[in-house]
């Protein structure tokens, strides 16, 4: 299986797709989602997973950070933007939620884009082809995604860029 993104130009995420953005929810988060392509799926995948995450917050936030969660994806391509208006997939809670009193789990159950605080950092986004359909809930949170795709997943791919400062 094979994952692109045009979002990633020369190992780097546009500046539309975090902070530097012009488009956030209520609370400040960026919400311009990338778009993504995959080719090749295994023959027998039913959906897909997606996860965005940040391993690098971990020297800012103590956490490795989900921008993004995604369940029950049954095309091969999402366009940019779609995470605030498609309604065939179901999007579990970000990281955003961890800001206490800021962010709802609401607000949080869509992508949340890239605002990395203190130096560049390498966000991968990584899509599971799985052989079932999770059945998820809108807002779910990322060890729910983990342990309900355990013998489920048919195989993975990933891409990874960078964003700064």
């Amino acid at each position: 299986m094979q994952l692109i993104s045009r979002a990633i130009r020369q190992g780097e995420f546009e500046d539309k797709y975090g902070k530097r953005g012009n488009q956030f929810s209520p609370n400040g988060m960026p919400t311009y989602s990338i778009p993504f392509e995959i080719h090749n799926a295994p023959e027998g995948t039913q959906s897909f997973a997606v996860v965005l995450e940040d391993k690098d917050a971990i020297t800012a936030s103590g956490f490795v950070w989900i921008h993004w969660l995604i369940a029950d994806l049954t095309r091969t391509s999402l366009e940019e933007n779609e995470s605030i208006s498609a309604t065939d997939f179901v999007q579990g809670a970000n990281s955003w939620a961890s800001v206490l009193g800021q962010f709802d789990l609401t607000e949080a159950s869509y992508y949340g884009g890239m605002a990395p605080p203190n130096c560049r950092h390498r966000y991968e986004l990584i899509v599971y082809a799985l052989d079932c359909k999770l059945n998820l809930a809108q807002g779910f949170r990322f060890n729910d995604l983990h342990f309900a795709m355990q013998g489920h997943i048919l195989t993975q791919a990933s891409i990874m860029g960078t964003y700064d400062v």
